[in-house]
């Protein structure tokens, strides 16, 4: 298994983690905190293969994204109550999804040569838009929408990758540096409470 499958593998969990914990908070049956855990941790990969023109996307291929999304829903329904307890979890599962997918997508678009504007879009694309989709189903107004910083964070992440490549640093340490101040990253805005301007 390569070094990027096993991220892809933690950044569907984070994710799936994350979508069930939100479906948890509505009060959703099981059936609705499944879909919402799919719906999390696949949304931004299916977005980005289909336009890619990458199909059947990533998920029909591959068997194990369903089974490590189901196994985490179910996880969480047994011991969200025990996870609860920590006050960030919601927070702090989706801030490594968000390092995880952003890093997946634009390695993804760096294997098909793209541009480097391209490949973080992708990245962005990637990790920002299963919230999105698990956000509209839930009657909220997107995270990436709000005025905490969110996208923003993933372009950073990934523009430092890029640059990290650029020096020569090795593939798998650049991922992991850049994946850690994504998080970072997402900690202190949440904490500082930073956000962009806003112009009305």
């Amino acid at each position: 298994m390569s070094f990027l499958s096993i991220i892809d593998i933690l950044g569907t969990f984070a994710f799936a983690v994350s979508g069930a914990f939100s479906a948890m908070e509505k009060k959703l049956d099981p059936f609705g905190v499944i879909i919402l855990s799919f719906v999390t941790a696949i949304g931004g990969g299916t977005l980005r293969d289909v336009l890619i023109g990458d199909t059947p996307v990533g998920w029909l291929r591959d068997g194990t994204t369903t089974i490590v999304i189901i196994a985490a829903a179910i996880g969480t329904m047994f011991f969200g109550n025990y996870l609860k307890r920590f006050t960030s979890t919601l927070f702090l599962f989706d801030a490594f999804g968000l390092g995880l997918f952003t890093l997946i997508g634009v390695e993804k678009g760096m294997q098909l040569q793209f541009s480097p504007g391209i490949c973080i879009a992708l990245g962005t694309i990637t990790g920002s838009f299963g919230g999105v989709i698990r956000d509209v189903l839930l009657n909220n107004v997107p995270l990436v929408f709000r005025k905490e910083i969110y996208a923003s964070v993933s372009i950073l992440g990934g523009l430092l990758y890029l640059l990290l490549l650029k020096v020569d640093m090795l593939s798998n340490l650049a991922t992991i540096i850049s994946i850690l101040f994504i998080v970072v990253f997402r900690i202190v805005v949440v904490r500082h409470k930073l956000a962009l301007p806003r112009f009305y």
